[in-house]
């Protein structure tokens, strides 16, 4: 097979969809690997590390785009990539469809197949290629949201972590899953009195066996919601509903009852966001405000470390590409319940519930299409 690796063109997304590593993997199975002209130079790998483990240089993404029978891409294809797309051309990249309509339109369009990495799902319910970028992403809107409180990035003037005769600062962790769960460690070892709300009590008593003391955990209802956003100096949106959009958990009316100069981070922001006020930013304009509160809305949080991210998400993601390279799409998933689960758009059918759904469109069985 002849997989390409574009470079990433979103604002400020450095990451890499494949490193030597995994190039080398490949090439050796007998692929042929793509990689376009410095696309890994944001994460630390040159041209020659490519070159080195016998991939081939694409000039620009024309070339990779219209040579590759599959795409591995970190982001979603953004509109001026659409018409490069091919029919029948595998893409293997996130794509959060359910709060993006036009890109789904266009990947219907294309008549392509589009695998999200954001919805391989385990039997656990594990989301095992969404997890590493979601401990990045909790862990980073813990890091951005100290530094946007202090009173020079227009914040309260807070340290989280307080020192001794001043109280630390609360953060509020709305969703115990793996983003929550980041943020929330994080908060704690810089001292922050953390409070983390989520519905399931089954993953609430597995929280309380091991977070640290300066954790509480509360079931998460509207009532507790509102109260706790009111004491909030940072406040973490960390809901996620697989393939579908996140639910508006905090309404436009209820940033008065928030402190002023308190920061929200919604890293729900790909999946439409869990905040009513929440718009996606970018890093180099990552902040707004609204009625007092700043919100921190970058919608490729990684992409700000993406040495760190690029490994983290090649660990996880590779094994399935190296699938999907030997046994091509449809074998791949006929074996793989959990490989199937990614598929979202096929030859311009729609077999992912929460995406049907979010737009009224027509649902196939994924079944159908293998």
């Amino acid at each position: 097979m002849i997989i390409g690796v574009p470079k990433e063109i979103k604002t400020n997304e450095n990451r890499i969809a494949l490193v030597p590593a995994g190039a080398e993997v490949l090439v050796r199975d007998g692929h042929q690997v793509i990689v376009e002209d410095q696309a890994g130079v944001g994460s630390g790998f040159s041209n020659e590390d490519f070159k080195s483990v016998g991939a081939t240089i694409g000039k620009d993404a024309d070339e990779v785009w219209s040579r590759a029978e599959m795409i591995m891409k970190v982001k979603e294809p953004i509109e001026p990539e659409w018409g490069r797309i091919r029919d029948g051309q595998v893409l293997f990249t996130y794509f959060h469809f359910a709060a993006a309509e036009e890109l789904t339109q266009a990947i219907i369009k294309s008549n392509s197949v589009a695998i999200a990495y954001e919805t391989v799902q385990l039997p656990s319910g594990e989301l095992p290629l969404l997890t590493p970028m979601s401990e990045v992403a909790g862990r980073m809107a813990v890091q951005e949201g100290a530094r946007i409180l202090e009173r020079v990035a227009g914040g309260r003037g807070i340290l989280l972590g307080g020192v001794p005769g001043v109280l630390p600062g609360n953060v509020v962790v709305i969703g115990g899953g793996v983003v929550g769960t980041n943020a929330a460690k994080m908060a704690a070892g810089l001292g922050a009195n953390v409070t983390i709300l989520d519905l399931s009590l089954e993953r609430l008593r597995y929280l309380s066996d091991v977070m640290p003391a300066n954790v509480n955990l509360l079931h998460s209802n509207r009532h507790n919601i509102l109260e706790q956003a009111s004491r909030a100096d940072l406040l973490v949106g960390a809901v996620l509903l697989p393939g579908a959009k996140a639910p508006k958990l905090i309404k436009r009316e209820d940033l008065s009852l928030m402190q002023e100069g308190s920061v929200i981070v919604d890293v729900a922001v790909d999946q439409g966001g869990c905040i009513e006020t929440i718009k996606a930013t970018t890093h180099e304009d990552p902040t707004y405000v609204v009625d007092g509160v700043i919100h921190y809305a970058v919608a490729n949080m990684p992409g700000g470390v993406p040495r760190t991210s690029t490994l983290a998400l090649t660990n996880a993601t590779f094994p399935y590409a190296r699938t999907l390279a030997a046994r091509g799409w449809q074998e791949s998933c006929r074996r793989d319940k959990a490989l199937a689960l990614g598929l979202n758009v096929v030859n311009g059918k729609t077999v992912y519930p929460g995406v049907a759904e979010a737009f009224g469109l027509p649902l196939v069985d994924y079944a159908e299409v293998l």
